[in-house]
C-alpha cells in the first residue's frame, strides 16, 4: 500500500523458536494470567512470534514515538524507506541512508527487520515508470539484486513483490508496467531475490485477500503453483486494513490455514482497523487469535504507532492514541496475546531445494531414463529479451555424490545469475555443478536448480555427468 507521507484514498471496498524480547519491554506479571507479558512483543515472543510496527525513519526522532517503539515492538517495517524510488531514485544510482537508520536502530534494541518492497507497480521512480519491456524487466531484476545484497543478513523477511493482483471478482492480475514484461515476472523476482540474499524469507504480500474470495484464491492458485515447481516462497502477507465496509472477515482464521497448509509461512504485516472503543478492540482481538490459531502464522505488524501516524489518521486505526497512550484496542491485542494459542514451530528458510522435487508443470525437453549416472532436463519461462531457466538432474539406477550439468546458450544469450548450483561461464558452452547441499541425489530422484540469462533460453537436452 502507499504510505504516509504518500498517502491515497481508502476505497470503500478496501479490506485493505522464540523471538527475542525486547530489553524494556520483557518484564512478566507476577500476579493474575501466570507468565503474563507486559509488551505486544514479549507476548508474541512466548508463542513464537513476533508483533512488528511500520516505522518512518523522520519519526525516530519523536521521544514519545521511539519510546513506544522501543519497548513494544520486536519487529519493525520500513514504511517508504525500502521501495523503489528511495532506495534507486536514478537508475543504478542507490540511497540507503534511511532505509539503514531504521536498520541500525532496529539491530540496536533487538527487533529484526522487514524488507518492504522490492518490486510494486506504485512508487517507482520516474526513470523506471518510463520503461517497458525488456529495459523494465532487466532494471527489476538489477534493482532486486543490488537492494537485496545491500541488506544481506540483515532482513528477516522481504515483501518480493506487492499487490499484483486485481481488486474484484475476477482472480486476474493487476495491468501494471511490471505485469506487461510477461506473467513470469513475479516468480523471476523471487529467485531473484533468493539468488541475492538466500537466508531471507521471501513473501508475496496483498490486501482484499484476508478472507476467503476471487483475489485471495488467485493468490493462493499462485502459491500452490510456486510451490509445485519450487519457485522459492517462503511466506504470505495479509495486508489487514479493515473499516466498517470491509470489516475483519468470519473467515481470516480458515484463509491462513488454507496457505500455510500449502507449505508457507502467514503473516499479517500491515493491520489497522477504523474505528474507536469496544466495536475496535474486539476486532483486534479476533485478528490476533485468528493468526495464534495457526501455528504457521508467525506474526502480526501494525500500520503504525501512533494514529496520528497512521496513513489514514482520521480513522484512528492503531493501538495508541495520538499522544501515546494505549487504547482499547492495545490491551484487548494484549490480552488476546497473552491468552496463548498453538505454538508457532521455528521454522528456517529452505536456502535448499529437496532432494526430491515435484515435476514442474512446465514441458520438459526430454524425459530423463532410469540409468546409472544422471539425466538433464530444461523448463523455460521466456519473455523478449530474457528467460529463466529451471534444470531438473534426475540419477540414474544407482545414488549420485554429485554432478556437472552442460547447457549450451544460444548466440547473444549470457547467464545473469543463478541459484541452487555454482556456475562456470556465462555464455556459450555454460557448465553448472551442485553446491554443499544438492549434490546427493538418490536413485531415480531428483534435485533443481535455475538461472536466470538475457536473449534466448536454451532448447537443447542438457547434458548430465554424475560423480
Amino acid at each position: 500500500m502507499n504510505r504516509s507521507p504518500r498517502r491515497r484514498v481508502l476505497a470503500a471496498t478496501l479490506s485493505a523458536a522464540s523471538a527475542v524480547l525486547v530489553a524494556s519491554g520483557a518484564v512478566l506479571l507476577s500476579a493474575g494470567n501466570a507468565n503474563a507479558a507486559t509488551t505486544l512483543g514479549a507476548s508474541a515472543a512466548a508463542t513464537g512470534r513476533y508483533f512488528g510496527t511500520a516505522v518512518a525513519a523522520y519519526k525516530l526522532s519523536d521521544s514519545v514515538y521511539s519510546t513506544i517503539l522501543n519497548r513494544e515492538f520486536d519487529m519493525v517495517t520500513p514504511e517508504n524507506e525500502m521501495k523503489w524510488d528511495a532506495t534507486e531514485p536514478s537508475q543504478n544510482s542507490f540511497s540507503y541512508t534511511s532505509g539503514d537508520q531504521i536498520v541500525s536502530q532496529a539491530q540496536s534494541h533487538n527487533q529484526r527487520v522487514r524488507g518492504h518492497a522490492l518490486a510494486w507497480h506504485s512508487q517507482q521512480p520516474g526513470w523506471a515508470q518510463s520503461l517497458s519491456g525488456t529495459a523494465l524487466r532487466s532494471a527489476m531484476t538489477n534493482h532486486i539484486t543490488n537492494v537485496a545484497t545491500h541488506y544481506k543478513g540483515k532482513i528477516y523477511s522481504w515483501d518480493v513483490v506487492n499487490e499484483a493482483f486485481a481488486d474484484g471478482t475476477s482472480g486476474a492480475r493487476r495491468s501494471s508496467n511490471l505485469q506487461n514484461t510477461g506473467n513470469d515476472w513475479i516468480e523471476v523476482a523471487f529467485r531473484t531475490a533468493r539468488a541475492a540474499d538466500p537466508a531471507a524469507k521471501l513473501c508475496y504480500n496483498d490486501y482484499n485477500t484476508d478472507g476467503i474470495n476471487a483475489k485471495s484464491t488467485a493468490v493462493y492458485n499462485m502459491v500452490s503453483d510456486f510451490k509445485t515447481r519450487g519457485v522459492p516462497i517462503d511466506c504470505v502477507g495479509f495486508q489487514g486494513h479493515f473499516n466498517s465496509a470491509s470489516p475483519v472477515t468470519s473467515d481470516i482464521q480458515q484463509n491462513l490455514a488454507r496457505f500455510a497448509a500449502l507449505g508457507v509461512d502467514v503473516q499479517i504485516t500491515e493491520l489497522d482497523i477504523a474505528g474507536s472503543g469496544t466495536a475496535q478492540a474486539t476486532s483486534y482481538s479476533s485478528v490476533v487469535k485468528a493468526c495464534l490459531a495457526v501455528a504457521r502464522c508467525n506474526g502480526i505488524t501494525v500500520w503504525g504507532i501512533r494514529d496520528s501516524d497512521s496513513w489514514r489518521a482520521s480513522d484512528t486505526p492503531l493501538l495508541f492514541d495520538n499522544s501515546g497512550n494505549k487504547k482499547a484496542s492495545y490491551t484487548a491485542a494484549l490480552d488476546a496475546l497473552n491468552s496463548g494459542g498453538t505454538t508457532n514451530p521455528t521454522t528456517s528458510v529452505p536456502t535448499t531445494s529437496p532432494t526430491t522435487v515435484l515435476p514442474s508443470t512446465s514441458n520438459p525437453t526430454t524425459s530423463p531414463p532410469a540409468t546409472a549416472g544422471c539425466s538433464a532436463t530444461v523448463s523455460l519461462n521466456q519473455w523478449s529479451g530474457g528467460f529463466v531457466a529451471t534444470i531438473k538432474v534426475t540419477a540414474g539406477s544407482a545414488k549420485i555424490n554429485g554432478w556437472t550439468v552442460g547447457v549450451t546458450l544460444p548466440s547473444g544469450a549470457a547467464v545473469t545469475n543463478s541459484w541452487n548450483t555454482t556456475a562456470s561461464g556465462s555464455s556459450g558452452a555454460v557448465s553448472f555443478a551442485n553446491v554443499s547441499y544438492n549434490g546427493s541425489v538418490n536413485a531415480a530422484a531428483s534435485t533443481e536448480f535455475g538461472f536466470q540469462g538475457t536473449g534466448v533460453g536454451p532448447s537443447a537436452t542438457p547434458t548430465c555427468t554424475a560423480r
